[in-house]
């Protein structure tokens, strides 16, 4: 399953590398990270027993995405600065893929992306990371299918495995924005009534330890 994604995603990155997107934003470490903390706290949407170990793992993660995007010399590390800007579905979880049945002498069925909203300019790895799911193992299991599949069809860069981590924790930080710019609309706290209370801030504290170690290591090998 994974492969035939990674198979349809290269079709539709080789569509979204054609040309860039003439409105839709870029997905970088301003928008979606420092834009973000920036909000959230200028808006005190954070409990006061929370908000400063918090602002300072998004300080400290911020910090080491820039840090790899602003080292110089052929030995830095590979930041988002480097990455080959492309049009993005922006939002590619398993919730937004639906399929339909596969007939392939008639060549149709299989995988159908929804939900465009996120829809942006970034690296292409950003369409595949977030398919990923379990411990490093089966990450780097499945990131193989996927990369084996996108490669039938598309050359893929991949010293954007790097980007990762950094990605993965630039979404924490604006989904935590996303959730609370929407906070308003009724259909919000029904859907998501575990958001903004202090259990949900301590473990937002504690995924972004876990997330500036894990930029600190080695990056996924696809």
């Amino acid at each position: 399953v994974l492969e035939w994604i990674g198979r349809f995603l290269a079709r539709i990155h080789t569509v979204g590398a054609a040309r860039p997107f003439v409105t839709r934003p870029t997905l970088d470490l301003q928008s979606f990270g420092q834009n973000s903390l920036d909000w959230l706290l200028t808006q005190n949407m954070i409990p006061l027993e929370a908000e400063s170990a918090w602002r300072k793992g998004c300080e400290q993660a911020l910090e080491l995405i820039q840090g790899r995007a602003s080292s110089l010399g052929e030995m830095a590390p590979f930041g988002l600065g480097d990455a080959t800007q492309i049009r993005l579905h922006g939002d590619c979880h398993p919730g937004n893929i639906l399929w339909t049945p596969v007939d392939e002498a008639a060549g149709t069925g299989g995988p159908h992306f929804v939900d465009l909203d996120d829809a942006r300019m970034g690296p292409a790895v950003q369409d595949l990371w977030m398919l990923l799911s379990g411990d490093r193992r089966q990450r780097t299991h499945q990131l193989s299918a996927l990369v084996d599949g996108y490669e039938q069809f598309r050359s893929f860069d991949r010293r954007e495995l790097a980007l990762i981590e950094p990605l993965r924790t630039l979404r924490l930080i604006h989904y935590s924005a996303w959730l609370a710019r929407r906070w308003q609309d009724p259909i919000f706290p029904i859907n998501f009534p575990w958001f903004g209370t202090s259990d949900y801030w301590r473990g937002q504290v504690d995924m972004l330890i876990e997330q500036i170690e894990a930029m600190q290591e080695e990056p996924l090998v696809g």
